[in-house]
């Protein structure tokens, strides 16, 4: 029985063309996070949290905005929402978009092949925003009401009131 050896493919360049913003008429001072495939949640997490609470040498951001493409787009709506059970009152807007890639792989054979791959990736940015932004934009969320009761005294209130 005859072996078939599978050549070795190795990514060399990935390119794309870069997306504007789909959030219009955002401020310069916004603070950008870029959120990647690799990039740790703690990291960013840290990194953001400090920036909106005003870490004593620069003043404290308003607006944050989490943007991520392709395996990243998980990774993004999780750190806008550990944001937003930690800070409390944010007022949030999504936007959804996609971004076309072009991949150039080559084999690592002895007689070089490449092979030009064009991908479309979903595309996130999510801004969360001290100040109340355009309730009427597509993709807003109010800010979370912020609930007093924990869930035993929700539980004893209903039995109390309800079952009695």
């Amino acid at each position: 029985q005859e072996h078939i050896k599978q050549p070795i493919n190795m990514k060399v360049r990935s390119t794309g063309a870069p997306i504007p913003c789909p959030i219009p008429g955002l401020p310069s001072e916004v603070l950008e996070m870029r959120v990647k495939e690799g990039s740790k949640i703690r990291n960013l997490l840290g990194f953001a949290m400090s920036r909106i609470q005003g870490d004593g040498h620069t003043a404290p951001a308003s607006q944050v905005m989490f943007s991520g493409t392709g395996r990243a787009v998980t990774k993004t709506i999780t750190c806008a929402e550990i944001m937003k059970r930690k800070v409390r009152g944010l007022h949030q807007l999504s936007k959804l978009q996609y971004r076309t890639v072009t991949e150039v792989w080559e084999s690592q054979e002895n007689d070089p092949l490449q092979m030009t791959v064009h991908r479309t990736l979903p595309s996130i940015c999510i801004l969360l925003s001290k100040e109340p932004l355009d309730p009427q934009e597509p993709g807003y969320q109010p800010p979370a009401e912020i609930n007093t009761l924990s869930e035993e005294s929700k539980f004893n209130y209903f039995a109390n009131t309800c079952l009695s």
